[in-house]
């Protein structure tokens, strides 16, 4: 079932979110100060294909504080308004709402991707 759902998932948006993950990474590896958070949205971007049967983890430090920070005011926000919307239009059908709740929860992790951690759920 998650094979199925991780399918479905690439096809019917996550393949979109993916890619704002990966332009992410790109444009932050840009600067040398940039690199550790080009690496985060690397992991993510990979995640964010393949979500069903994993989950993300948050860890609490001031450092992760800081970086989060910055992150929404560079890129951020943008990740996460395109993951509520899409999962907002995937909650209007009764199929779809487990796509939508994944994509909301997409949203959160583009809010705060740092401290996070994916695990095997």
């Amino acid at each position: 079932m998650k094979t199925l759902g991780n399918i479905f998932w690439f096809l019917l948006g996550g393949g979109i979110i993916s890619l704002l993950w990966f332009i992410a990474a790109l444009l932050c590896f840009v600067t040398i100060i940039g690199i550790p958070l080009g690496i985060q949205c690397l992991k993510f971007a990979g995640f964010v294909l393949y979500p069903f049967g994993r989950s993300i983890e948050y860890s609490s430090k001031m450092g992760h504080f800081l970086i989060n920070v910055l992150w929404i005011m560079l890129c951020g926000w943008e990740i996460a308004i395109v993951s509520f919307c899409i999962g907002l239009i995937w909650c209007i059908t009764i199929i779809g709402i487990p796509f939508g709740i994944q994509s909301i929860k997409f949203a959160q992790l583009a809010i705060m991707p740092f401290g996070a951690e994916v695990v095997k759920a």
